[in-house]
């Protein structure tokens, strides 16, 4: 096997006993990198170390990442105008924290015949909120639900110089 040391300089190639022997008198683990090589890649290394290492790399990497949470707001087609302008002040806030809204428009019995008024429910408020939003779903008919699903707009700071 190819051995490479805890420096990370090359030793050669060397027979497994032999590796083994150096990494015992440094007092680490022999660890195999690269098995599909020819020959077999090996170094000398703490292995609990690494094992640390690598865990620390992968939290840090989930901290940095952001979630996308979808929020969703329901209506029906009959809505008042107070009650509107409360779940658009809803939709406003959900998209501010940067959270996806999906709007749904439930139709029940006879509202199913005037879907056109869900359609423009769902346009109006599409409007309302176009500069924080965009339509990444349009409006759609799933059964007895109309659904449309608003992106946040992508907020570019100025530089600063």
């Amino acid at each position: 096997m190819r051995l490479i040391s805890d420096t990370g300089e090359q030793l050669g190639i060397k027979p497994i006993e032999e590796a083994q022997a150096i990494a015992l008198d440094k007092d680490l683990d022999l660890v195999e990198v690269a098995p599909q090589g020819q020959p077999p890649v090996c170094k000398i290394m703490d292995y609990s170390k690494f094992c640390y290492e690598q865990d620390q790399k992968q939290k840090a990497a989930r901290k940095k990442q952001s979630v996308i949470v979808v929020k969703e707001m329901k209506m029906r087609p009959k809505i008042d105008i107070h009650d509107y302008e409360t779940k658009k002040k809803h939709v406003v806030r959900f998209l501010s924290q940067g959270n996806k809204v999906k709007v749904t428009i439930m139709f029940r019995g006879r509202e199913m015949t005037h879907t056109e008024l869900g359609l423009g429910l769902l346009n109006r408020l599409a409007e309302d909120v176009l500069e924080l939003a965009t339509v990444e779903a349009k409006p759609r008919l799933d059964g007895r639900n109309m659904t449309m699903v608003l992106t946040p707009v992508a907020v570019v700071e100025p530089k600063k110089e």
